[in-house]
């Protein structure tokens, strides 16, 4: 049995030599510039996910009640228009147009004569 217990020590202490050969290759400074980094890029990462994971339905302090009471008011709001058969609600008419000039524009310039831009003439209505 002693000679287990010989070969156990030894083996021990090889794995003592070989373990501080590499320690001296390793530097802490570096593992824990590593790590900080590591912690840093995670925490950039949770951020991301935050903004990435919001909500842009419905605003978080809105709640049903709030959603009845505006869905009710657009009821009121419908109720109001003129809404027969044949019409047309008010925000699906059409703007009136503007209307067509009837006499060619004047270019007056700082000293009040016509002054020439050398655009072409629009043909106008007669």
């Amino acid at each position: 049995r002693l000679c287990y217990y010989q070969v156990t020590v030894a083996a021990m202490k090889g794995a003592q030599n070989a373990l501080k050969v590499q320690m001296k290759k390793i530097n802490i400074d570096q593992i824990d510039d590593m790590a900080d980094d590591m912690a840093d890029l995670m925490e950039d990462m949770e951020e991301m996910n935050e903004a990435l994971g919001r909500n842009y339905s419905t605003p978080e302090d809105m709640d049903e009640a709030d959603l009845e009471a505006e869905l009710d008011a657009l009821g009121d709001e419908l109720e109001e228009e003129d809404v027969s058969d044949n019409a047309v609600p008010s925000y699906l008419q059409e703007a009136p147009a503007p209307t067509v000039p009837t006499h060619a524009p004047v270019a007056v310039g700082a000293d009040g004569g016509g002054e020439q831009f050398n655009l072409p003439v629009a043909p106008m209505k007669n």
